[in-house]
Order: C-alpha cells, then structure tokens, then sequence
C-alpha cells in the first residue's frame, strides 16, 4: 500500500508542476507547438531512443561479463527496455534497473556481482553525459557562439570538477569501507580496464550524443532550433533535473528545467515546455517494445522489480 501512496504521491506532482507550467507560460502557444509538432522530428527522436536502448543493452552485457556474468545480447536489450519502461512508469527511477539485476544471469559475484554491473552501467551513462557537458562549456567559452550568461558556463565548468573531486574521495574511502571497495575494485574490472575502457568510452559517448540528439530533435519538432552549442549545454542540464526522484518519469522536472533555460537561447519558456513533453512522449514511444518483455514475465515483470526495492527499503 506504501508504494501505491509514493506513486500517487508522485505522480500528483509530475501533474501539479504540468499544470502550474502550462499556466505560467503561454498555454495557446504551448498547445499549439504540440499541436503542430513536425513527426518526422518526432520519429527521428524515437529512432535515437531505439538505437540508444540497444547500445545500452550492449553496454550492460559487455560490462556483466567483465564480472563473470555471461547473457545474449538479444537477452540484454529485453530486458533493458523492460527496465526502462518500469523506470518511466513507476515512481523512483530505479525499480527496473533493481528487476534487470535480479533477473540477470549470476557470475562469481552473484547478485551482489549483478547489481555491481547494474550500477556501473548506469555510471558510465551519467559519467558520459558530465563529458558532454564539460565539452559543450568549453566550447561556449569561444568567441561567436551564444551569449551564456556567466554563472552558467562557471556552474558547469565547477560541477565537473566536483564530480571529479568526488569520484577520488570515493576511491579514497573505498580502502576502508568494505562493500565500497568491492565495487570500486568492481569498476576497474569492468569499466576502467584495459581490456574494455575503449568499448565503454565509445558506447557511452555514443549514447550520451545520442541523447542530445534525441531532445534537439523534439525541440525541432515543436519550432525551436538550437545551435549544436546550446545543445552540448543545455540539454545534459535540462535532463539531469529527471534524476531528482520526486515524479514519474521525470515529467515536470524536464519541462520546468527547460522552461527555466530556454529563453537563455532566445526561446520563450512556451517552447522549453513543449520541447519537453515532445521528448518524454517520444521517450514512451520508444519504450513500447519493453510491453512484450512485461508479457514474457506475467507473474514477475514490474512486480520483481518492486519487491526488490521494498526489501532493500525495509532492511
């Protein structure tokens, strides 16, 4: 019953900041980009989500069997978009990545060694996308591109090297806290060795421009037109208010983070909006397929995943 109150309890504020947007904004303008959005932008920002999932599945793979896990890759990306549509549709952002790890064949590490490749998975995601922000704010440091306003270029430049500050003092109190150094020594194998950092870089790269591209496209699709720059930007800023865990899917927080940063561009906060929900709706799209995964696991799927998540709450 607890997690049917969080979703509600989520959910109502994915709705309650939509409402309060589409308020404070102009909502004739805002309904009439959605209205007129182009679908060949559309289908183009679907197509980088398809692409984008299998690149993730591969990813997954490559970095389970780094830790002695051994699946398919047509195993891999079932179950990647199973995970991502419970991602999308159930409060927290994480219940399909706990239900991908369990569900995972088991190396040498068992499901300890499982959820270690889960997690590095996800980190070299979001470690990507801090290097394609670290470019895009060097790049707006160069004469003739647009006017960023100072703290902006400044937050971003600070913000990676706080990640970078924060990335060795983990390692420095990976020596003395057990479960951390396990998964520290965990990601050397699997993502900083030899042997696959090559692989690891490249996919996430990928994927990370993949994503930019993915929102450029919807913004396109609603008649907003951002420079390669701006997008480098803005759109790893725009999608990282998604992480905060407080809706479903992210709805709400993308749209006021875009609202909020697209008149830096010379957009009004009407185009952010729709650019957003043009996104996650292209987003939802392209997640369709993880149904046909739901339906292989009748008694398990989303269920799983939940259950996992509320034990791991409960201890």
């Amino acid at each position: 019953m607890t997690r049917w109150r969080e979703y509600l309890l989520r959910l109502a504020v994915s709705l309650a900041l939509l409402a309060a947007l589409f308020w404070s904004v102009d909502p004739s303008a805002t309904y009439h980009r959605l209205l007129e959005t182009d679908l060949r932008w559309l289908s183009v920002s679907v197509a980088c989500f398809t692409l984008m999932t299998v690149l993730m599945a591969w990813r997954w793979q490559i970095t389970a069997r780094s830790l002695g896990a051994m699946f398919g890759i047509g195993f891999a990306v079932r179950e990647y978009y199973l995970s991502q549509l419970v991602n999308l549709c159930l409060p927290g952002g994480v219940l399909g990545d706990a239900g991908r790890a369990v569900r995972a064949p088991r190396g040498a590490g068992g499901l300890s060694g499982s959820a270690h490749a889960v997690m590095i998975e996800r980190l070299a995601g979001q470690a990507a996308v801090a290097l394609v922000l670290l470019g895009g704010a060097v790049l707006a440091l160069l004469p003739g591109g647009v006017d960023w306003p100072g703290w902006l270029v400044r937050g971003a430049l600070w913000g990676s090297v706080c990640l970078g500050i924060l990335g060795a003092g983990i390692a420095i109190l990976a020596r003395f806290v057990g479960p951390l150094r396990r998964f520290v020594n965990a990601l050397g194998t699997a993502l900083l060795a030899p042997d696959v950092i090559g692989r690891q870089l490249a996919l996430s790269l990928v994927i990370a421009l993949l994503m930019v591209l993915a929102f450029w496209a919807a913004a396109r699709g609603t008649g907003t037109v951002m420079s390669v720059e701006a997008a480098l930007v803005l759109v790893p800023l725009i999608l990282s208010a998604m992480m905060i865990p407080v809706s479903v899917g992210g709805w709400g927080l993308r749209e006021g983070a875009a609202a909020a940063l697209f008149p830096i561009i010379g957009a009004g906060a009407e185009a952010g909006v729709a650019a957003g929900v043009a996104y996650g709706l292209a987003l939802l799209i392209a997640s369709v397929p993880g149904l046909l995964t739901l339906a292989a696991y009748p008694s398990q799927g989303i269920a799983t995943a939940a259950s996992t998540a509320s034990s791991g709450r409960g201890r």
